[in-house]
């Protein structure tokens, strides 16, 4: 059946209709009812063919590849940088027309929003951060949350646990209960990978999770310090809430989510997406992984409390750094404090940027 859509397309969709229905039809009563002449159509037909070079269908198989990993959410920009770490030297315009010819359409769904309250009785700690989402070293600032996952089965509800030096998601648990026992696992976790000093702060909102005693006193046996956010203020956690929003948007919603078991997985492989592949412009247009592997290849190189990232993305991890990334104290026991700190602060603070 005709559709009436064809008749107001271009030439080139009219032909391949003509094409396709010349064995039903004759090509003459086919010209006519398409509105094209015969000699237009005959003169389309016997043209060679484009000729496509091996370059150019690498590019558009490299082009491909990313989108499809990313289940359709990369965008010229993002795509841009991918190919540029691939050696290819190509603009924005052009991979925006080539993404355009090749049906590569990034697509996003709207997310539900649901909220959580605090328990008044609970103690609240105080806002240390004040919205600094930079810090200049490793396990200095952590950043945590909770968000709500939709699956046939019911809800599911995922914890994570955030270092904002490079934005790697150091530890995470997802349940299909939310209990002050899943953020209590995630900062276990968490706690268990990177080994941190202390005094670290750990940044939250004021959900009753958070702000329950439980809680509290393992943040206390850590020597950890916590602070919590402005009631009725989202921005003091962007980045934690830009972290849920590119889950949601550009990998949950894109497939069915049939069962919870479905989803643990689901999440699983963002994780370890999100750590080795996801280029972020805090880091330099680097994954967390890659932009901490390279300040290690520095002279002052990260702090000697960095975990082994190789498992940053396993749910059961509870691995310790132990020396294996080559901290300070690994590769520069010889190095004398004063020149340590100031290869440090120049490598590491002056470049940094402030973006989120």
């Amino acid at each position: 059946m005709l559709c009436p859509r064809v008749l107001c397309a271009r030439n080139e969709v009219k032909f391949n209709f003509i094409k396709e229905e010349s064995i039903n039809f004759p090509v003459r009563m086919l010209c006519r009812v398409m509105q094209v002449s015969k000699s237009t159509y005959y003169d389309w037909f016997n043209r060679p063919g484009k000729f496509i070079s091996a370059q150019t269908l690498h590019l558009h198989r490299r082009l491909k590849k990313p989108f499809e990993k990313s289940r359709n959410s990369l965008g010229s920009r993002e795509m841009m940088k991918k190919l540029s770490e691939e050696g290819f030297e190509i603009g924005r315009y052009k991979i925006r027309k080539l993404m355009a010819k090749l049906g590569l359409k990034v697509t996003q769904r709207i997310a539900y929003k649901i909220t959580t309250k605090r328990k008044h009785s609970d103690a609240v700690a105080d806002n240390l951060l004040n919205m600094n989402f930079n810090p200049v070293g490793t396990n200095q600032v952590w950043a945590g949350d909770v968000t709500y996952l939709k699956t046939g089965e019911g809800w599911m509800y995922l914890a994570i646990v955030m270092d904002l030096f490079s934005r790697p998601i150091v530890g995470w648990h997802i349940d299909k209960r939310m209990t002050t026992d899943l953020i209590y696992k995630a900062m276990v976790k968490a706690y268990n990978l990177r080994q941190p000093p202390k005094e670290l702060v750990f940044h939250s909102d004021t959900g009753s999770q958070y702000t329950s005693k439980r809680f509290r006193k393992l943040l206390a046996s850590y020597h950890v310090r916590a602070s919590m956010g402005d009631v009725g203020a989202c921005w003091d956690n962007a980045v934690v809430e830009r972290f849920f929003g590119s889950l949601k948007h550009d990998w949950i919603f894109k497939v069915a989510q049939p069962t919870r078991e479905f989803m643990k997985n689901d999440v699983a492989a963002y994780m370890r997406y999100y750590n080795l592949e996801r280029l972020h412009t805090a880091n330099g247009d680097q994954s967390p992984i890659n932009y901490e592997n390279s300040l290690k290849k520095c002279p002052g190189g990260l702090d000697q409390n960095t975990a082994c990232f190789k498992h940053l993305w396993e749910t059961p991890c509870a691995v310790p750094y132990a020396g294996c990334c080559g901290g300070r104290g690994g590769r520069y026991p010889w190095l004398p404090d004063y020149v340590f700190l100031f290869y440090f602060y120049t490598t590491l603070y002056i470049p940094r940027s402030h973006a989120f």
